[in-house]
């Protein structure tokens, strides 16, 4: 795969993948005949890790400004952290292993598209553990004297990963619900 395609280096997907998007864009999908329940529930799930993320992100935000109990804090970062970690393994497993092979053979042009989403979710794998790894450094160190510094680099990793997982969902999004919309495969 081209270096400048990967997760951490994109910025969007590339022209030659945006076919379908082309013909069918963002503004237009809840009004085609073809956006239904399974559509919106999976837009959905992506718009809740969203706001998980961003959650985890500004509370550890209040945390570093001094503004939140520790205890808490360290309470709702685990109940949060560990549940977008878990959906997120989940919600990719069921992509790859049921939506994506589906999908995959209804549209030729856009079988590159699919291997670029697959790349992602191994990269993400490695992105979740990470992260899984710099919560659980902030949760044992969130009473000690170096709590602060650990919750600085939780604060960094969540912005990290953030940005990846947007690039990620929004390139998925983009080609997903256009092959959806276009060739309403039963799924």
């Amino acid at each position: 795969m081209d270096q400048n395609l990967t997760l951490e280096r994109r910025d969007g997907l590339p022209d030659h993948l945006r076919v379908l998007l082309d013909a069918l864009p963002r503004s237009g999908w809840e009004a085609h005949p073809n956006f239904n329940g399974m559509v919106q529930f999976w837009l959905q799930r992506h718009l809740m890790f969203r706001d998980v993320l961003g959650r985890l992100r500004t509370d550890s935000e209040t945390f570093l400004d001094g503004n939140v109990d520790r205890v808490k804090h360290a309470r709702e970062t685990s109940r949060y952290a560990g549940f977008l970690l878990n959906e997120l393994h989940a919600h990719h497993h069921i992509e790859d292993m049921h939506y994506f092979p589906a999908l995959v053979g209804l549209d030729a042009r856009l079988g590159e598209g699919f291997e670029l989403l697959d790349a992602d979710h191994q990269a993400l794998d490695g992105h979740i553990h990470a992260l899984a790894k710099t919560t659980n450094g902030f949760l044992h160190a969130v009473n000690q004297p170096g709590g602060r510094d650990a919750a600085g680099k939780l604060h960094t990793a969540l912005t990290g990963f953030e940005s990846f997982i947007d690039r990620h969902l929004t390139d998925e999004e983009d080609l997903v619900v256009p092959v959806i919309l276009k060739y309403a495969p039963k799924l």
